[in-house]
């Protein structure tokens, strides 16, 4: 089994710089998600910007993967591809996003509303991210991994949504996917306990309806079984010497940008 590596304020550095990049990159983002724009186009504009930032684009050529983006719209879950796809009004997408810089990776992810979305999406946007926040907000001295998949899980179901099990959140480093693995399901008191300097993305990704996913023939693509909605969001944070969580990234700048086009936030 891989070990975790548990960071020093050095790399705990490098890796907020990262993150304070792809969050301005989804802020950057959140100016031009709006109907009648092709997903391709906002993975050139990210892929432009993350570059006239001195970073290189984390996901383009990971594993094989083509694209600086996953672009996730309606029933894709997450990893999906940006295609010449036109959002229409109603939509919901998820961007995840990823920077190399100093040889360290960030990685985040925000699910946009397209236009006017109706109430059934709005409260989905809305639940996934309070559950992440919620997440976040609990971790103190003796936090367990279980505990963050406990209060995810906890608070997503009494809306009855799905709580994805194949796809999990991760550590965070030289590596985009490090040691532990952080389910987004699970049990309080169990799991590894948070160490200061850990860095771990939390990324609840949650479905509409049944929780159970596929994978298109393209190998990436993740859909629900059942066609109906998922939201992905995603944060990388860093357990601070009090136990506590700081976020390395920010939805402010998204938000802020969303705002004052006069889109709907969640």
């Amino acid at each position: 089994m891989k070990s975790i590596h548990i960071k020093s304020d050095e790399e705990v550095g490098y890796l907020r710089e990262n993150n304070q990049l792809v969050s301005a990159t989804l802020a950057y983002l959140a100016t031009l998600v709006e109907p009648g724009v092709a997903t391709i186009d906002l993975d050139i504009k990210a892929e432009e910007f993350i570059r006239d930032h001195g970073a290189v684009p984390g996901f383009k050529g990971y594993e094989g993967f083509p694209y600086t983006l996953c672009i996730s719209v309606n029933d894709v879950v997450v990893h999906g591809f940006p295609s010449n796809y036109v959002l229409v009004e109603g939509d919901i997408v998820s961007i995840d996003c990823g920077t190399v810089l100093h040889g360290f990776y960030g990685d985040s992810a925000y699910t946009f509303a397209v236009g006017e979305i109706s109430e059934e999406n709005k409260q989905l946007l809305r639940v996934t991210r309070e559950s992440l926040d919620l997440a976040i907000s609990g971790i103190s001295v003796g936090t367990r991994v279980g505990d963050i998949g406990a209060t995810i899980q906890g608070y997503v179901e009494k809306f009855g949504y799905g709580v994805v099990r194949e796809m999990v959140g991760h550590g965070l480093g030289k590596n985009m996917h490090e040691q532990p693995e952080v389910p987004n399901y699970g049990r309080h008191g169990h799991g590894k306990i948070l160490s200061p300097n850990l860095v771990i993305c939390i990324e609840p990704m949650i479905t509409m309806g049944k929780r159970n996913i596929y994978i298109d023939r393209d190998g990436w693509t993740v859909r629900t079984v059942d066609g109906k909605n998922a939201a992905h969001f995603e944060k990388a944070i860093v357990v601070k010497r009090d136990g506590s969580a700081e976020s390395l990234t920010t939805y402010m700048e998204i938000e802020e940008n969303l705002r004052h086009k006069g889109a709907w936030v969640s």
